[in-house]
Formats: structure tokens, sequence, C-alpha cells
């Protein structure tokens, strides 16, 4: 009797190991996954996504995910070519393409591709100008991504998109631009009151020319004159017997008027 217990404690124990080796040795992947697999040392090649076998022990499964990830580049210090010190970070987004590359090439391609970007940036913000630098944003953020596409694509990386997220300005520097945009608005709205002015001055010389040409107009224009001034009944007085007479006219019509 014991030795039947024996030995179905043994077969017990032989089952529950045949089923961990059965779990272990099947792997499920998902769509965005894959698993590199390693035989005895050997690269045997990609696998997934669905159901995967692997030898238990001889097999070295290493899953990697193909989704897009984002690197946080910290934050640089740079000096731009007028030799003007700013702090600039980004943001990388990046993929896998090649597991096989991203494990055989590179040890921790993450970090590796983020010791890129920080080196890629600081050497490509510094060839540019500071008023480059907060302009061309858009220009950058396309060099620095073809860049870094260039560096990481022989460990199967893909760089989607690189974005410059904050440019930090010393207090002092600050100051300067807004001085600088001060005196940009007062230029321009000296620009256009003087176009004003040379707008109204040939306005009026177009006016001369055609009072000139008709008499009769300037004399309306005269006596429109006098009529308004009586009006705001403020006393005037015109030299001149004929205009004179016109203004007193107007002076008494409006008086007439009051009463």
């Amino acid at each position: 009797m014991a030795d039947i217990n024996t030995m179905l404690v043994v077969l017990f124990i032989i089952v529950l190991f045949l089923i961990a080796v059965l779990a272990s040795a099947i792997k499920i992947m998902p769509e965005y996954q894959r698993i590199v697999i390693f035989r005895l040392g050997r690269l045997m090649g990609i696998k997934g996504p669905g159901l995967v076998f692997i030898i238990p022990i001889i097999d070295k499964p290493i899953r990697m995910d193909l989704r897009t990830r984002v690197i946080d580049v910290p934050k640089q210090r740079i000096i731009t070519r007028d030799n003007v010190t700013v702090d600039v970070d980004a943001v990388v987004y990046f993929r896998i393409t090649d597991p096989q590359k991203a494990i055989i090439e590179v040890q921790r391609y993450d970090m590796a591709t983020s010791l890129l970007a920080q080196t890629t940036l600081r050497d490509i913000l510094g060839q540019k100008n500071l008023d480059e630098l907060l302009s061309q944003r858009e220009e950058l953020n396309k060099s620095l991504q073809a860049i870094l596409d260039i560096g990481t694509d022989p460990w199967g990386i893909k760089i989607s998109a690189v974005t410059l997220r904050d440019v930090s300005l010393p207090e002092e520097m600050l100051r300067a631009i807004a001085k600088q945009a001060e005196a940009e608005r007062e230029k321009r709205s000296r620009i256009i009151m003087a176009e004003g002015e040379l707008l109204a001055s040939a306005k009026m010389t177009e006016a001369a020319k055609l009072y000139e040409k008709t008499p009769i107009a300037l004399r309306l224009r005269e006596l429109q004159t006098l009529t308004e001034i009586a009006r705001e009944k403020n006393l005037i007085i015109v030299p001149g017997g004929e205009i004179g007479t016109m203004a007193g006219i107007a002076k008494a019509v409006n008086k007439k008027v009051e009463q």
C-alpha cells in the first residue's frame, strides 16, 4: 500500500512538472509583440504573433514591443551660434522595426536612442542663431528627426518624430526681446501714421486742384464751413467784405433758428 501511495505521489509530481514544462513551452504573442529566440546562445530568429512554441531551459526568449514609444530628452544647455545660452528639452517618438537588430546590434536600445538624441540636439541647435531657434521650430524638428533616423537605422529603430518642447531663455534675454518687440511695434505705428499723412496730403492736393478748376465749389465749401462754425457758437472774426458778409448771414440765420 505504501508503495502505491509513493508511486501516486511521484506520478503526481511528474504530471505537475510536465504541465509546468508545457506551459513554459507555449507563448501567446499579441499582434504588437514579437519574440526573439536564442537556442544555446545561437539566434534562432523572430516568431509571432500568435502561438509560439519554445524548448524550455534550452531556448531563451526575449519579448520585443513594436508599438511607438516616447523618450523625454532631458533639458540640454546649448550655446547658439550668436553666443546665447538657452535650455532646450525635446520629446522623441520611436518604434522598433527590426527586433533582431535591436537585440544584437546595440545594448539597451532605449538608452542608446536617448543619448544619441541628446548629442544630436546639442550639435544641431548649436549651429543656429537664437532667432532661427525660436522661429523655425518645424524645420528643426524635421531636421532632428531625419538625422536621428539615420543614426538609429542600424539598430532596427525608426524615429517617428522629434518635437522641441520648450526653449528657456535667460531673464535678461527675455527683457531684450520684449524691448525689441516694443520698438518694432513703435516703428510700424510710425510708418502707418506717415502713410496716412501721405495719403491725406495727396487727397488734399487733389481737392485743391479741383477747387482751382471750379471756384464755385470752393465758395460752397466756405459757406458750409461758416455754417458749421456758427452752429458751434464760436466767435469768429473773418476779414474781407464778401466772406465777412457771408459769416454774418450765417450767424444771423443761426440766431433766428435758436429763437
